[in-house]
């Protein structure tokens, strides 16, 4: 499934902002609300955006790295690899959301958070969609980037992106759900 490049960024770049909106948005919310949960096994709005700004601790650096060591010229498709593709779409969240085992380090639950998260988690935004941005400039099949699970894994630079933005936006139904229902 090859997909046009140039419209690959513009959508990932929509997701980026739209998150970034919403977090904007909630800092306007009670610190008490934020970290309100559903259940007690339930991840609250600041720790479901901890929980992103962990990968984005990973994740924007090697991106950034990646980009700027690349001498690749952008080619204008993209073609998802089997298993980035993989693991960008069961990124993607249903309608139901399904739950997920997520690594220990990864995981917030009861962590002692404020509204920096949120504030973390907007710049971690900026510095996707200035990512994104540079990404124009490279090919996004032959730039590759490890995986936070291994650096012997590597998927291609586009299904990094999708991986990453599919993830945060998996999350920020998530926390919309908290928020709705709590």
């Amino acid at each position: 499934m090859k997909m046009s490049a140039s419209q690959l960024l513009d959508e990932l770049k929509i997701l980026t902002q739209e998150h970034k909106q919403y977090a904007q948005n909630l800092l306007r919310e009670s610190e008490e609300k934020l970290n309100s949960r559903i259940s007690d096994d339930s991840w609250s709005v600041l720790e479901c955006l901890e929980h992103l700004n962990r990968y984005g601790n990973f994740y924007i650096p090697e991106i950034g790295r990646r980009i700027s060591a690349s001498k690749t010229s952008p080619a204008p498709a993209f073609k998802p690899g089997m298993l980035g593709n993989y693991f960008a779409n069961s990124m993607l969240p249903k309608e139901k959301l399904n739950t997920m085992k997520t690594l220990k380090s990864m995981n917030p639950i009861n962590s002692k958070l404020d509204k920096n998260v949120v504030e973390e988690f907007i710049r971690q935004q900026q510095q996707l969609s200035d990512l994104l941005e540079k990404a124009a400039r490279v090919d996004l099949n032959r730039v590759k980037t490890s995986i936070s699970i291994t650096k012997l894994i590597k998927l291609k630079l586009g299904d990094t992106f999708r991986f990453v933005i599919y993830h945060n936006q998996r999350h920020m139904k998530q926390a919309e759900s908290v928020l709705k229902n709590s």
